[in-house]
């Protein structure tokens, strides 16, 4: 049985925070933009796991999907080439020892940002996309 109101609370959170990275690539926080990126799309895949009653657990997209893999939900190829490269974005654009020397913030352009919230974007679709099939009963 799908839990409609714990998927809403999560694909609700993950639109909200690629709305707010979009925020962060207008204001030039290109690293926040990639973190809160990557954020969306967790929360995304979260929501689908959570929406059909599986665990979720952990921070890595890639991850995440291996377990919706496992449930017999087919994934796309380049749904999951997004999600590897949006779980690159997950330390090292907070913390200034993910790096030998500088800033995080100086190692992220806009190009980075705007890649990285259009994948966030293509992973949130798709989950949209098998929620509204497992809606009609399919799966």
């Amino acid at each position: 049985m799908l839990d409609d109101s714990e998927y809403l609370r999560w694909i609700s959170t993950a639109k909200k925070t690629l709305e707010s990275a979009c925020g962060d690539m207008d204001r030039g926080d290109y690293n926040w933009a990639c973190f809160k990126a990557q954020q969306a799309a967790e929360f995304a895949v979260k929501a689908l796991l959570y929406g059909i009653g599986s665990p979720a657990y952990g921070h890595s997209v890639s991850k995440l999907l291996v377990n919706v893999g496992s449930l017999g939900i087919s994934i796309p190829n380049d749904v999951i080439e997004y999600a590897k490269t949006l779980d690159k974005y997950y330390v090292p654009t907070r913390y200034p020892n993910a790096w030998a020397e500088g800033m995080p913030y100086e190692y992220y352009t806009k190009l980075d940002a705007t890649n990285a919230i259009g994948y966030s974007s293509r992973v949130i679709s798709w989950v949209e996309d098998i929620w509204r099939y497992l809606k009609r009963g399919g799966g």
